[in-house]
């Protein structure tokens, strides 16, 4: 497999393409140079949000007290986000007022994160920097909200930039870094782990499908390039398979690391 990465990079610079990250920025399709422009990543997050509203109300409208196997697996997904998100990290209490921002952004995320590898899509919803920084900013507007609700946006910031017990001198280091973390540091990585996954992960299957394409029909030395060929087409699939589970851990791994910020804004019992 070395030798073979090793050999495909070489031929790379005869001919074969490669994908880069300009890949993910395409023209505009439709509307071009009007401020309602649209191109093939807004039009993929229009048709999923689409769908997944569409899926979900179906599924809620025709719900029946003995679910069926659609129905089964739609209330496991939310049961799972409730009990093992939300309530895991809140509490029941506290977490039933976040159930449906949470659930929200775990499905929307997942969704979003699959359409890299559905066919005639080929790209994922959240692979530009934009849709992730906006549920960042979500998570941030929320847990301002939830600490200007539970104690106060004074109390609030003065716990959170001069820490209680510190000596004051260390407050000319600490309280600009607690600044920084509030501000900064939580919605970007929050925005940076989820773009960077997914437009990673799309690029190293696009990069074994690319390699696969060039030795089979494009390699000069058939008995060669077919094996290899395949080799690489075997990795792409795995790949695909992987980035289909990245697309859920990074959905899971969004949600309650908002959860946990919007819980670090509450008092201590």
């Amino acid at each position: 497999m070395v030798g073979s990465l090793s050999a495909g990079l070489l031929l790379a610079d005869e001919g074969a393409h490669l994908p880069s990250v300009n890949d993910f920025l395409p023209p505009e399709i439709l509307f071009q140079g009007t401020p309602f422009a649209i191109n093939r990543i807004i039009l993929i997050r229009i048709v999923a949000t689409f769908v997944l509203l569409v899926v979900l109300g179906l599924t809620a409208k025709r719900a029946k007290l003995i679910p069926g196997r659609w129905q089964g697996v739609v209330e496991y997904g939310l049961d799972f986000v409730r009990d093992k998100v939300v309530y895991d990290v809140m509490g029941e209490v506290r977490g039933k007022r976040y159930v449906p921002m949470i659930t929200t952004i775990f499905f929307t995320i997942f969704i979003f994160n699959l359409c890299g590898i559905i066919p005639g899509m080929n790209m994922a919803a959240t692979a530009t920097v934009v849709m992730p920084l906006v549920f960042a900013i979500w998570t941030m507007v929320q847990y301002w909200i939830a600490a200007a609700r539970s104690q106060g946006l004074g109390h609030y910031l003065r716990h959170e930039l001069f820490t209680p017990g510190v000596p004051w001198p260390v407050y000319i280091l600490l309280t600009p870094i607690n600044i920084l973390e509030l501000l900064v540091i939580r919605p970007a990585s929050l925005t940076i782990r989820l773009f960077a996954n997914m437009i990673s992960g799309h690029l190293m299957v696009a990069t074994c499908l690319a390699f696969a394409q060039y030795w089979i029909v494009d390699a000069a030395n058939k008995l060669q390039g077919i094996p290899v060929g395949a080799m690489w087409f075997v990795s792409g699939l795995a790949m695909t398979c992987f980035e289909a589970f990245v697309a859920f851990l990074q959905a899971y791994v969004f949600a309650i690391l908002s959860t946990v910020y919007i819980n670090l804004s509450f008092p201590e019992e």
